[in-house]
């Protein structure tokens, strides 16, 4: 499963999700895109998006989307981290187009 991290996530989140290929859009050289834009590149080479963005389901029209997106409710690494095994169960449970978003632990 290939995964693209958001620019405004850690990139820390990659430790956690150490079993799948991850980069953040930094590192693809797809950080100073705007969502849909990102969005459209990033459906053609990873399978899962994820960000922290609560807004990105009211800026983008994701009706149509092949990969997953995950929202997380934090970008706080310290929650990221605590909320691991949830974040991992997501990535793998959620369908092919689905979005989700989680609620991270404290």
């Amino acid at each position: 499963m290939r995964i693209l991290i958001d620019e405004c996530v850690p990139r820390q989140i990659k430790n956690i999700l150490g079993e799948y290929y991850c980069k953040t859009a930094q590192e693809v050289g797809w950080g100073s895109y705007e969502n849909g834009e990102l969005l459209s590149l990033a459906e053609k080479e990873f399978d899962v998006f994820i960000t922290a963005d609560q807004n990105i389901a009211y800026q983008q029209n994701l009706k149509g989307r092949t990969m997953k997106i995950i929202v997380l409710s934090s970008n706080d690494l310290r929650r990221i981290q605590n909320s691991a095994e949830m974040i991992r169960r997501t990535v793998t449970q959620t369908g092919q187009g689905e979005y989700i978003e989680i609620e991270l632990h404290v």
